[in-house]
């Protein structure tokens, strides 16, 4: 397979700073290296620069950084679109509001292309709110709103000619909900597998049920992994910590299903925040799932020490 990867330093999307060395640290760690060793070609498009932008004023007074995150989302779905091209491209973030782009792009191809595109949202938090219901007013939990056509964004970030239905969505691993987000996704229909389904069902037969529709429906598949789907036991560089989290054996699962399906067609690494890490551990965990995610299997994979 041909990979391109495209940094997106964006850390305006998150109240700390740091996660604009994401991208950084994820090469550092050997991300194109791993990729190559897998037999896959790649390509390294650099990084996306936003063009400024003005944006009217919102009556949420908390929103911060509004106009860096609009700007930010109408370079990343641009380069994120291009990026399709003949080729798998994996996005590195910066904070999760880059996937507000991303998904947009990748919505953009998939139209284009005339199949259906799904996403895969690995995530402690569901980033569904709107910039009317976010009290935080941090905009890395508003993309996945954003990218599903939710009302409440016109005038301030970019016009949505592409969105994924919000019924092609399923979030897995949540455990840190929002009563506004709770809401707004059973009103629209996402699927939701929080932490207790998973402890009672497993992770493999929720996830298996979901890949099964991606295939029946020919579909593309977009997944997005936030550090903090992770237990910050294994994971750490994250700023958004939530006790509880997927195990490393779990997450490693989720990674070699993935490939098994053959389904995957794009993918965010974000939330990395290398300020916050012990030793390179999170990157290099990071860089392992995705090698998972992308054909290695438990007996080539290589033992850390730290």
């Amino acid at each position: 397979m041909h990979c391109k990867i495209l940094g997106a330093p964006v850390q305006d999307g998150t109240g700390r700073m740091g996660c604009e060395m994401g991208p950084s640290a994820l090469r550092t760690a050997g991300l194109g290296h791993a990729l190559i060793e897998l037999g896959h070609t790649l390509t390294d498009l650099g990084t996306v620069v936003p063009v400024p932008v003005a944006v009217a004023q919102h009556s949420n007074k908390a929103l911060k950084a509004l106009p860096q995150i609009s700007a930010w989302t109408a370079a990343i779905a641009e380069a994120a679109y291009a990026a399709c091209v003949d080729a798998m491209p994996i996005f590195l973030g910066g904070d999760h509001s880059i996937s507000a782009g991303t998904v947009s792009g990748v919505a953009r191809h998939a139209a284009e292309t005339g199949r259906p595109l799904f996403v895969l949202w690995l995530d402690a938090h569901p980033d569904f709110h709107t910039l009317d219901t976010t009290a935080s007013g941090n905009l890395h939990g508003v993309p996945l709103a954003y990218a599903s056509g939710l009302p409440g964004f016109e005038g301030y970030f970019p016009d949505r000619a592409f969105t994924v239905d919000p019924k092609r969505v399923c979030t897995l691993g949540l455990r840190s909900v929002d009563p506004a987000e709770r809401e707004a996704l059973f009103r629209v229909g996402v699927t939701v597998h929080d932490m207790r389904m998973i402890d009672e069902h497993g992770m493999a037969p929720l996830l298996r049920a979901f890949l099964e529709r991606v295939r029946q429906e020919n579909g593309l598949l977009h997944v997005s992994l936030d550090v903090d789907f992770l237990d910050p036991f294994i994971a750490p560089a994250v700023g958004t910590t939530v006790p509880g989290g997927a195990t490393f054996r779990e997450a490693h699962l989720v990674m070699e299903m993935l490939h098994d399906s053959g389904l995957v067609t794009s993918l965010d690494l974000v939330e990395l925040n290398p300020f916050l890490d012990e030793r390179g551990r999170t990157a290099s965990l990071i860089v392992d799932l995705t090698a998972s995610l992308m054909g290695r299997r438990i007996m080539d994979r290589p033992t850390r020490s730290f």
